[in-house]
């Protein structure tokens, strides 16, 4: 009986002895399948500018970055994807890696660009990518003065900013801005009916 009894503890310490053997060659394995997938890199595109919300995305425009990004990966744009007629859906600041999400088909864009001659300074930190609002104020019907000003488009993105010199008059901003679609025709009817038209930062001139 005391034969039997030593025998089948050391079988129970051999059974034990293995299953630790085999705990710590699973959690070895689980290391290093760990390690060696935060190893692996995959391409995918970063834009290499401020890229705004409507504009075509060329490879001038994006680099090429190796990130380990596990099960990621296809969340973002990688370079085999990138394809003739793909636009910003939404603004991609400098460094961003650029996202399935915002990306889209030019033919299916809801937002265009049109090209406003500010009155008054622009911010100094007014830039491409910049959100900004619209105002506007109407001129009276003697030709000479301006109504109160009042929004007219509340949530536009800034393209590009460029300052105009004239010789006789003031210097004039040209500052090209994303707009909806929905707006267009807004903005070019205070353009054309000599609005005075001021761009402020979103949120400013609340």
């Amino acid at each position: 009986m005391t034969t039997l009894s030593r025998t089948r503890r050391a079988f129970l310490g051999d059974v034990r002895f293995l299953i630790g053997i085999v705990l710590v060659l699973a959690s070895v394995a689980g290391v290093w399948l760990l390690v060696s997938s935060s190893r692996q890199t995959t391409p995918v595109l970063q834009a290499a500018r401020t890229v705004v919300a409507g504009e075509p995305l060329t490879s001038a425009d994006l680099q090429v970055v190796e990130i380990g990004l596990a099960g990621l990966t296809d969340a973002y744009l990688a370079p085999q994807d990138l394809e003739s007629g793909m636009i910003a859906t939404r603004t991609l600041p400098e460094g961003e890696l650029v996202p399935v999400s915002a990306v889209g088909d030019a033919d299916h864009a809801r937002t265009t660009t049109v090209v406003i001659s500010a009155t008054g300074a622009i911010p100094r930190d007014v830039g491409p990518g910049t959100g900004v609002e619209l105002w506007h104020a109407p001129l009276l019907e003697d030709g000479r003065t301006h109504d109160a000003p009042r929004i007219l488009v509340a949530d536009a993105v800034v393209a590009s900013v460029a300052e105009t010199d004239a010789m006789l008059s003031q210097a004039r901003t040209d500052v090209e801005v994303v707009i909806d679609r929905a707006d267009v025709a807004a903005v070019l009817a205070a353009v054309t009916g000599g609005a005075a038209i001021s761009i402020v930062p979103a949120g400013a001139g609340s």
